[in-house]
């Protein structure tokens, strides 16, 4: 199957506004196992059903959906958790109450979607599996498969739900969380977005209406997500840098050795696959942890946008969230103070930020842009940077940046990556705590806030408001943080910035727009000196597709070394020589060292990955516009 640019395969049904009934589909936070444990046994009676599901809130539209219920219990999305230890026995029932036989992967031998089990129309059929690894599965069902698309069809894709195997004596944290990703959107040729309605959630609700996280200053925190959907997500956490712990499939979940772990802000969940992280909450306020491709987290996945359209008589719906515009993907979290603020002290370098709006920059697409005083842009007003200025930092120096707002739209600014207090983390309505909340920007106001990088590395700013749009038009910049006394020097040090001429307006039918690296669809050649070792910063937002970006001499890769991802160090074993190839996701942050040896030719590519650009052809009848190209730019080695 083709992996669209955006949305990649969307599969979906309409949505209608109706209240609450005795059919309607629960959240499920994951904190209670379902079923009877008695003697090593589990026994569970699950029932797939139809009901009508409300990610909004009860004031919402209702989407009229299939989910899995324990039989006499209301249905749930994701479905009723099946958590055991390793070598107990679990035995379901599953009976089919929807109106065609049922596919339903999971409860097999080899469980995820690797077996199956049909289930007729309104028959029980028992399944059993007893688990030998610890980690986190789940189980998946369809009817008949999308017929245009062959996934799941929208009213199918909360059939879902999450399996959790402990170790054996090992008493689990109470505390510890699980995180699942589900959706449901339909294409619609037509529409301006290509989408009719949508909607995207994390354990059966889509922000503002997820639920809040709470802790307390100094807590250890432990998650378990799981990607339930048909697309990747590179998932960001505000604040902190928290610990990759295992991947999985849903047949197996690899838990990584104290070698193999490595620490990021941004990582990216394939299509049903799984993760455990752990991070710990060292400051107070409110934080987020979101999906990073922009569309995500738009109103383009509220039920209250019908064909690309906000709905107006809606507007009231979920007001909490019109400071900050956001929706989808988004996990509030709290964490109370415990003791005194930490203070900073020393002199205060203060940097002045300018966001600029130029009309028609991309086609009929405004420009954005971020100006920095003391730049050669500053005194030039019709000066578009993309991306804007680099900012180098000195770790421990605190910084007083004050964001200028001439566009005609709010703004904000979020430091990617950056450990700071929470008040200008930099969403707006919800960067702070209590009463005090970092305050969207006003066209033509501004505002000051203050924070030191703890940290030297790579990382980035960018728009928090209206994501889609601000950076699609260029809303970005790089910050390189360096130890004191140090120096930032661009001819050693190389940014590399991925971003896209102007914003996706229909993620599903395109057109799609070029790709652009530090602000240009085909970048100058670059010249490099052999014997020479240079430190390559790769930052990717754009858009809402993983990207490619590679360093051939010949067909080949040549060899680099990894350094850290995210601004953050790699362990030694991990830190290694390897093929000069990185796919990734908007929102990660990758070093590379990379010191040629000999005089001669190399090439930089950047683009889709080629397995999007390899996969079979859309269906016929559909509008797809054509996948970027790939860019080439020469690298001279003197």
């Amino acid at each position: 199957m083709q992996r669209w640019i955006g949305f990649a395969a969307i599969f979906l049904v309409g949505s209608v506004r109706q209240p609450f009934s005795s059919n309607t589909i629960a959240s499920n936070d994951n904190r209670h196992s379902a079923g009877v444990l008695e003697k090593g046994v589990l026994t569970v009676a699950l029932e797939a059903r139809q009901g009508r599901w409300h990610p909004e809130g009860e004031g919402g539209r209702a989407l009229d959906v299939a989910a899995f219920a324990e039989e006499g219990k209301a249905p749930s999305t994701p479905g009723p958790l099946i958590r055991v230890t390793v070598g107990t026995t679990v035995r379901a029932t599953i009976h089919n109450a929807l109106d065609k036989p049922l596919t339903v992967f999971g409860f097999g031998k080899t469980r995820g979607m690797s077996d199956s089990v049909i289930v007729p129309v309104d028959a029980r059929t028992n399944v059993s599996f007893t688990p030998t690894a610890p980690g986190t599965y789940y189980y998946v069902a369809r009817r008949d498969p999308d017929p245009l698309l062959g996934g799941r069809t929208v009213e199918d894709a909360q059939l879902v739900g999450v399996i959790i195997v402990d170790a054996p004596n090992v008493k689990p944290d109470p505390n510890e969380r699980t995180l699942a990703i589900t959706w449901a959107c339909r294409i619609d040729p037509v529409s301006r977005s290509g989408l009719d309605r949508c909607t995207m959630a994390l354990n059966g609700f889509s922000w503002p209406h997820t639920e809040h996280l709470a802790y307390t200053q100094g807590d250890s925190i432990r998650w378990r997500v799981i990607n339930l959907t048909e697309l990747d997500h590179p998932m960001h956490l505000h604040g902190f840098f928290f610990r990759v712990n295992s991947k999985g499939d849903g047949v197996v979940d690899t838990v990584y050795t104290p070698d193999q772990r490595r620490m990021a802000v941004t990582e990216v969940i394939q299509p049903f696959q799984t993760m455990s992280l752990a991070w710990k909450a060292e400051r107070s306020g409110n934080w987020i942890f979101h999906c990073h491709f922009a569309i995500h987290m738009s109103d383009l996945v509220e039920l209250d946008t019908e064909k690309g359209a906000l709905d107006s008589t809606m507007l009231g719906h979920h007001p909490s969230d019109r400071p900050h515009q956001m929706y989808g993907l988004v996990m509030g979290i709290s964490v109370a103070p415990k003791g005194p603020p930490a203070t900073v002290t020393g002199p205060e370098r203060r940097i002045r930020i300018v966001q600029r709006e130029k009309p028609n920059v991309y086609g009929s697409q405004p420009g954005m842009s971020f100006v920095v005083d003391g730049t050669p842009e500053a005194s030039d007003p019709n000066a578009m940077p993309v991306p804007g200025p680099t900012l180098v930092l000195e770790r421990g120096r605190p910084v007083a940046v004050t964001i200028v707002n001439q566009s005609d739209d709010h703004a904000a600014v979020h430091w990617h990556g950056i450990e700071l207090e929470s008040y200008p983390d930099g969403v707006p309505g919800w960067s702070g705590s209590g009463a005090n909340l970092l305050p969207a920007i006003a066209p033509h106001d501004s505002i000051t806030v203050r924070w030191t990088p703890p940290r030297a590395g790579s990382y980035m700013y960018h728009s928090h408001f209206r994501e889609a749009q601000q950076m699609g038009s260029g809303l970005y910049g790089p910050i390189i943080v360096v130890e004191p006394g140090q120096r930032f020097d661009p001819e050693i040090d190389k940014v590399l910035f991925f971003g896209t001429a102007g914003r996706q307006e229909n993620p599903v039918f395109g057109p799609n727009p070029a790709f652009l690296m530090n602000g240009k669809a085909q970048p100058e050649a670059m010249d490099l000196k052999a014997g020479t070792r240079y430190r390559f910063r790769l930052f990717n937002l754009a858009g809402d597709a993983p990207m490619t970006v590679s360093i051939n001499a010949g067909d080949a890769p040549v060899q680099w070394r990894a350094v850290a991802k995210d601004g953050y160090p790699l362990p030694a074993s991990q830190a290694t020589q390897r093929p000069a190839t990185l796919t990734f996701d908007p929102g990660e942050i990758y070093d590379f060292e990379l010191a040629p040896s000999v005089a001669g030719e190399l090439t930089l590519k950047f683009g889709l990955p080629p397995s999007v650009l390899n996969s079979p052809p859309p269906p016929p009848g559909l509008p797809f516009a054509p996948l970027p190209a790939t860019i080439a730019v020469p690298i001279h080695v003197h």
